[in-house]
C-alpha cells in the first residue's frame, strides 16, 4: 500500500492550501507589505499585485485561489493602496466568509468586510430602509415553507411535505433568475426545466405567496437582494453613498453567481471597474439553484481591458489524480469546456487511481469498506477518507458496510438513512402492518414479502416508476425504493421471511446506525463535497443512470453531471478509487453499464490510465489482502458446503440457518469486553468489533494471532490493538492484556 507522500515544505512550489496549514505556518502577522507576498507562486503573486482595474482569476481546483485573493487584499491594505473599510469581499457561504476574515486578520488586514451576498445586502437594507422607504424593515422570514403551504391551500392545490419543499425551491429559483409569477410557465418551458408540479399551478402558488408576504409585512431571503437592487436603482443618493463606502470588490466562486446577484454587484460598482472575480467554470454544479458560469465566461467581453490570471498549479492532488481530472474534462463539450484549465500537479507521485467493477451493490459497498479498512491500517486517518455518491439514498448500503467492517463514519449534508423522515414513517407503517398480520386489507393481494412492502409503502408515496426531475419528492421516492430493494434482498437471503422478520431486521440496522457521531470516514453526496478535500476518496455507484443521473436529458444537464464527477475527482489528494456494480442485488442480471464519463479513462476503454481493474467482485489494486481475496474463489459454508454470498454468512463461514457451535459464554464475555473498550475509546461498540465478528471468534476460538487474523473483521490494525485481549479471553483468562496500540 502506497502511503501518502510527506507533507511539502511551505515554499510556493509545494504549498498546500488549507486554513490549518496557513495558521500553523503564519502564526505571526507579516512584518511588512512585501512579506505578505512571501510564499506565493508566480501566478498567485501576479494576482496579489493586480490591485486596480478589472481582474479575472481563473482558478482550478486545489490551486490556492483563496490564498491568492486574501494576499491580494492584504498586500493592498498593508501597502496603503487600499483602505480596509473600502473593500468588500463576497462569497457564497458563511463558512467561506468566516475563513476569509480569519486569513485576512492573520495577514494584518482585519478591517476588511468579507460577507455573503445576502449578509452584505441585508446590512445595507437595514441601514437605508428608514431613509428610502420609511418605518422599520419588514420582518425577515427565516423559513418560507409555511407561507408557501398557505398559498397552495388558498389556490386549492394539495401538496405533501416533499412537494411543498420542491415548490418552495422552485419559487426561490424563479426569484434569483428574476422571473415573475406570470412569466414562470414560459421561462420553465424555455429552460427545459423539470418542474415538480404543473408550471401553471406553481405560477399560481408563486403569485399568491408574494401577495401573502405583502399582506403579512414579511420578506424572504431573495427579497433582501431584490429590495436592495430596487433601492439602489431608484435612489441615486443612496447608491452614491454605498459606492463612496466601497470602492474595491472581490467576488469568490464567481461561477456560481445568479442573475440577481450579478445585478446587485453591477449596482454596487456603478461606472467603476475595481472588481476582482475568482472562479472556475468547470466547477459549476449548482445551475438548478440559478447559478450560471456565463458571468465568468463573459467577463473579458464586458471588461476588454481586464487582467486575466490563470491558476493551474495544483497543490492538492498527486499527478495521477490530476491526470485523471484533466482527462475527464478533455471530453467535455460546451462553453465551460472551451475555457477549461489544464491543471499541473505540484506534488510528488502517488498511487494510480483504482477502477473497480463489482457484481452488485452490496458487494461494491463491502469491497469499498474493506479497502477503507486497509487504508486505515496503513496509516491513513479515518477522517481523511470519504465515500462520495450521486444521491443521498445511496448512503444506506455504505453505512451498513462500514458498520459491519467496524469502521466509524459520519454523514455530511444528509441525515442518516434510518433517521430520515420518510424512512421513519415507512418503518411505523410496516410495523403496524406486521402487527395487523392477515387483518390488514392492504396485504390481501400481496403474495410475498416484497409485495407486502410495496403495498404498504405505496401509501407513503412509493410508486413503480420514479417521479421526474430532482428535489425532495425524488429524494423521498429513492429512500422508499431503497426499502423495497432491501425487502427483495432480504427475501432472497431468507426465503419465507415474514413482514415481522423484516421489521426486526430494520430495527437492528437502525440501532446499529443511531450510534453517536464520531470522527470517521465521511459519507457525502458529490454536491455536499464541494469545497472539501481528503487524502483518500472513493467515488462509488458510477453507472449510467446515476452518473449522469437519469433525469439529466439535455446536453447542458449532461455536461453539468460531468462537472459534478470532476468535482468529486478533485477532492482527492492521494488515493482515488472509482467503482461501479453490474447489478443491483446479488444474483441479479448484470445489465448495468459503467458511466459514459469513464470511457477513455478506465483500462480497456481507450484508457488514459494504466491500472488494471477488477473484473469480479472484489477490489483491485493496492490493498494488502486484495490478491488473496481475488484468487480465493467461492466461499463455502463449513457446515453444508453451500456457496456463500451474504457478507454476514461469509464472515461466519456458514449459512445463517446452519447449526452454530458458538461458545455462548465466550460470546457474552467478548461482548462485555467490547462494551468496556467502546466506553474507553468513546466510540460505538461496532467500531471495536461487530456482533458478527464476535460470533465468528466465539465459534472458532482462535489460540494464535494467525488464527485470529484470518477471521473477517479482524484486520492488521485491530489485531495489533485488541488481539492480545481477545486471545486472552478465548483462553479463559480473566481480563485482558491491555488494548494499547503498537
Amino acid at each position: 500500500m502506497d502511503k501518502p507522500p510527506r507533507r511539502a515544505p511551505p515554499t510556493w512550489q509545494h504549498w498546500r492550501v488549507t486554513a490549518a496549514t496557513h495558521s500553523t505556518l503564519f502564526p505571526q502577522v507579516p512584518e511588512t507589505a512585501d512579506a505578505v507576498l512571501d510564499g506565493l507562486d508566480p501566478e498567485q503573486r501576479e494576482v496579489a499585485l493586480a490591485l486596480t482595474g478589472p481582474v479575472c482569476v481563473l482558478a482550478g481546483a486545489g490551486t490556492g485561489k483563496t490564498r491568492a485573493i486574501t494576499h491580494r487584499i492584504a498586500f493592498g491594505v498593508r501597502s496603503g493602496r487600499l483602505q480596509p473599510a473600502s473593500v468588500l469581499a463576497v462569497t457564497f457561504t458563511n463558512r467561506a466568509a468566516g475563513e476569509m476574515r480569519g486569513r485576512l486578520r492573520q495577514l494584518g488586514a482585519g478591517g476588511v468586510q468579507a460577507r455573503t451576498f445576502h449578509s452584505a445586502a441585508l446590512r445595507q437594507l437595514q441601514f437605508f430602509w428608514p431613509k428610502a422607504v420609511g418605518g422599520e424593515l419588514p420582518r425577515l422570514l427565516e423559513r418560507k415553507i409555511q407561507l408557501v403551504a398557505d398559498a397552495a391551500a388558498r389556490c386549492r392545490i394539495r401538496l405533501d411535505r416533499n412537494e411543498l419543499r420542491d415548490v418552495t425551491s422552485e419559487i426561490e429559483w424563479a426569484k434569483v433568475t428574476q422571473t415573475v409569477p406570470a412569466d414562470y410557465p414560459a421561462v420553465v418551458a424555455k429552460a427545459q426545466r423539470d418542474a415538480p408540479r404543473d408550471p401553471a399551478e406553481i405560477g399560481q402558488i408563486y403569485a399568491l405567496y408574494e401577495q401573502l408576504k405583502r399582506d403579512r409585512s414579511v420578506i424572504d431571503f431573495e427579497d433582501v437582494l431584490l429590495l436592495t437592487v430596487g433601492i439602489l436603482q431608484d435612489r441615486h443618493d443612496i447608491a452614491d453613498q454605498i459606492r463612496t463606502q466601497y470602492q474595491h470588490f472581490v467576488v469568490d466562486e464567481y461561477q456560481d453567481v445568479s442573475p440577481l446577484q450579478q445585478r446587485l454587484l453591477d449596482l454596487w460598482l456603478g461606472d467603476r471597474d475595481n472588481l476582482c472575480v475568482v472562479g472556475d467554470a468547470s466547477q459549476t454544479i449548482y445551475s438548478f439553484t440559478g447559478a450560471t458560469p456565463d458571468h465568468l465566461l463573459n467577463f473579458r467581453t464586458r471588461h476588454p481591458g481586464a487582467t486575466v490570471v490563470k491558476l493551474v498549479r495544483d497543490y492538492r492532488s498527486t499527478p495521477q489524480v490530476v491526470h485523471l481530472a484533466n482527462g475527464l474534462l478533455s471530453q467535455a463539450r460546451g462553453r465551460a469546456a472551451e475555457h477549461r484549465l489544464e491543471l499541473v500537479s505540484q506534488r510528488d507521485r502517488g498511487p494510480e487511481p483504482v477502477y473497480t467493477e463489482y457484481a452488485d451493490e452490496p458487494t461494491e459497498a463491502e469491497g469499498t469498506a474493506r479497502r477503507i479498512r486497509d487504508l486505515i491500517a496503513a496509516g491513513v486517518p479515518a477522517g481523511e477518507i470519504a465515500v462520495l455518491y450521486r444521491i443521498n439514498a445511496q448512503s444506506e448500503v455504505y453505512e451498513q458496510a462500514l458498520a459491519d467492517a467496524g469502521v466509524p463514519y459520519q454523514l455530511r449534508g444528509a441525515e442518516r438513512f434510518f433517521e430520515r423522515q420518510e424512512v421513519r414513517e415507512a418503518g411505523i407503517a410496516l410495523r403496524g402492518a406486521a402487527r395487523a398480520g392477515g387483518n390488514d386489507s392492504l396485504l390481501d393481494d400481496a403474495e410475498d414479502l416484497p409485495s407486502q412492502v410495496r403495498a404498504v409503502l405505496s401509501t407513503k408515496g412509493w410508486t413503480t416508476t420514479p417521479p421526474t426531475g430532482s428535489g425532495a419528492v425524488r429524494d423521498r421516492w429513492e429512500s422508499l425504493a431503497a426499502l423495497v430493494r432491501l425487502a427483495e434482498d432480504f427475501t432472497r437471503a431468507k426465503p419465507g421471511a415474514t413482514l415481522s422478520d423484516l421489521v426486526a431486521e430494520l430495527d437492528e440496522r437502525a440501532a446499529a446506525q443511531h450510534a453517536p457521531t464520531v470522527q470517521g470516514v465521511t459519507l457525502a453526496s458529490l454536491h455536499a463535497a464541494k469545497g472539501l478535500e481528503w487524502d483518500a476518496v472513493f467515488l462509488v455507484g458510477l453507472t449510467e443512470g446515476m452518473v449522469p443521473i437519469t433525469y439529466a436529458k439535455t446536453d447542458e444537464q449532461i455536461e453539468e453531471e460531468r462537472r459534478l464527477l470532476y468535482v468529486g475527482v478533485t477532492r482527492a489528494r492521494v488515493h482515488l478509487t472509482l467503482s461501479w456494480s453490474l447489478s443491483r442485488s446479488p444474483g441479479g442480471r448484470a445489465s448495468r453499464r459503467p458511466s459514459r464519463f469513464l470511457k477513455g479513462l478506465r483500462p480497456g476503454s481507450g484508457s488514459l490510465g494504466t491500472v488494471a481493474s477488477s473484473g469480479g467482485t472484489g477490489p483491485s489494486g493496492g490493498s494488502p489482502g486484495a490478491a488473496r481475496r481475488r484468487h480465493r474463489g467461492p466461499v463455502l459454508c463449513r457446515v453444508c458446503g453451500t456457496t456463500l454470498t451474504e457478507a454476514g454468512a461469509m464472515k461466519l463461514l456458514r449459512c445463517e440457518d446452519c447449526p452454530s457451535d458458538m461458545d455462548e459464554g465466550l460470546y457474552e464475555r467478548l461482548r462485555d469486553w467490547r462494551s468496556e473498550q467502546a466506553r474507553e475509546l468513546g466510540q460505538p461498540a461496532y467500531c471495536v468489533f461487530t456482533d458478527k465478528t464476535l460470533m465468528a471468534i466465539a465459534e472458532r476460538v482462535p489460540a494464535t494471532d494467525g488464527e485470529l487474523s484470518v477471521i473477517s473483521g479482524v484486520g492488521t490494525r485491530k489485531l495489533g490493538r485488541f488481539g492480545a485481549d481477545v486471545l486472552a479471553i478465548c483462553a479463559g483468562e480473566e481480563g485482558g492484556a491491555g488494548g494499547d496500540e503498537d
